[in-house]
């Protein structure tokens, strides 16, 4: 069943500030000037089912915002149409909903009005909401003298806890610490077990990759791609660094695109017989960088020295990756990611955080980096290793060639933690107990 439908919406804002064209748009829009306004939104199509977790991804200035607040009702669309089935929570522009006047408990009780529940409903949830934001005697201080955190902490416990079918979250947990926004995370979880479809904006792609079946890019106000979170993300994320070149290139005064003097074919060495297949077609969607660097082949061995696709926990194991520069390297810097089945990254270093520095390449050079560590105690499932090549520092680098999800890797229930909250397990070494007596 469909919970949000969005059929052809676009919106127009007018940039004249005559009275004149303000009027003309209030009581003639079908007759209004549109070619005189920004378009904020262009011909957006896609529907979202009831219980899917649907995320919107975009540069600064995409649209993604007005996107939310037309489906939320907040604003009317110039053309189009919007369908939404449930109850909607919506948390969008910090604080929206909230008097400043107004206490944290009065605002409570108004915000969650708002979103359709009773005084009764409010009164048997408020403890629960009271507990969750965490913000002490605050929730009987008017709302203007609250940090921004603290209006998070408010805002997200309401809309988390009116039940709602569908809800929308916007930008906002950019600003919470690490361990509230680790809450809200669990927080969301807890809402989609149950059902509760979730719209979910964000610049972090990692969140949106860890809690979203299926993306949306916004690009200038119209829809670049939809589908499967993975493939949208690593296409907006090399559309950017696309982008990332052609500044710096113009900024040295360099013609963007221009083919380089000092490059190879990057397709000029054959593979290592011991190494995996290399990286061809299939991981064009996944791959991205500036082409200085290319990664050739890589691959996960064990004890053996054979490749592994399923590792045991607590067995050493080794990461290689085998790269050719195309044009002269200062610093590379080789590294990979290892990653959950949702996108989460778990661990990972490189040469230059081991304090191995790589010597500088010329054109047509090839490097080969071993990267040596033992399983951790890994709880069962699937995982992959991403692989990149940067050049630069650890402060600053740009990134040569990133394969997305290079290596997939599993962990097998008979081998792998079963209880463990999280992904791995610590071993301790020991546990003391020291008992003090009373008096």
């Amino acid at each position: 069943m469909t919970a949000v439908e969005v059929r052809n919406l676009s919106k127009n804002y007018p940039l004249s500030g005559s009275q004149l064209t303000r009027l003309r748009h209030v009581f003639a829009p079908g007759k209004a000037h549109f070619d005189e306004g920004l378009w904020a939104l262009r011909d957006v199509t896609f529907s979202v089912e009831r219980g899917e977790a649907f995320g919107i991804i975009g540069a600064n200035g995409s649209g993604k915002s007005t996107l939310l607040q037309m489906i939320a009702g907040i604003l009317r669309p110039t053309s189009g149409s919007v369908q939404v089935e449930g109850r909607l929570s919506a948390l969008l522009e910090l604080g929206s909903g909230f008097s400043p006047e107004f206490t944290g408990r009065d605002n409570v009780y108004l915000n969650a009005s708002l979103l359709g529940l009773s005084r009764s409903e409010v009164d048997a949830r408020f403890d629960r909401i009271e507990r969750f934001a965490e913000i002490g005697a605050f929730i009987d201080q008017p709302i203007k003298t609250y940090s921004t955190g603290m209006v998070l902490r408010l805002a997200f416990a309401v809309v988390a806890h009116v039940d709602p079918d569908i809800l929308i979250v916007d930008e906002a947990l950019a600003v919470g610490d690490i361990s509230f926004r680790q809450r809200c995370m669990r927080k969301i979880h807890d809402l989609r077990s149950h059902g509760a479809t979730l719209l979910f904006v964000s610049h972090e792609t990692s969140d949106v990759k860890a809690l979203c079946e299926r993306c949306l890019w916004l690009q200038n106000g119209v829809v670049q791609e939809l589908g499967a979170a993975d493939d949208v993300v690593a296409k907006y994320l090399n559309a950017t660094l696309q982008r990332e070149i052609k500044q710096r290139e113009t900024s040295r005064g360099q013609v963007p695109g221009a083919k380089r003097t000092d490059a190879v074919p990057k397709n000029t060495s054959e593979p290592d017989a011991n190494f995996a297949t290399p990286f061809g077609a299939g991981f064009q969607g996944r791959r991205f960088g500036d082409g200085r660097a290319t990664i050739l082949d890589g691959v996960l061995t064990g004890a053996s020295g054979q490749p592994v696709r399923q590792l045991t926990p607590l067995e050493p194991v080794v990461v290689r990756i085998r790269f050719r520069a195309n044009a002269p390297v200062d610093s590379a810097i080789a590294g990979f990611l290892f990653r959950s089945g949702k996108g989460e990254n778990i661990f990972g270093s490189n040469n230059a955080r081991e304090n191995y520095p790589l010597p500088p390449m010329q054109a047509g050079e090839i490097s080969t980096v071993d990267f040596h560590w033992e399983t951790p105690d890994l709880a069962p499932g699937a995982y992959s290793i991403s692989l990149g090549i940067a050049d630069g520092d650890l402060e600053q680098n740009a990134m040569c060639d990133y394969i997305e999800d290079a290596i997939a890797v599993t962990v097998g229930a008979e081998s792998g933690v079963r209880g463990a909250r999280g992904y791995f397990q610590l071993r301790c070494s020991a546990i003391s107990i020291h008992r003090v007596a009373t008096q």
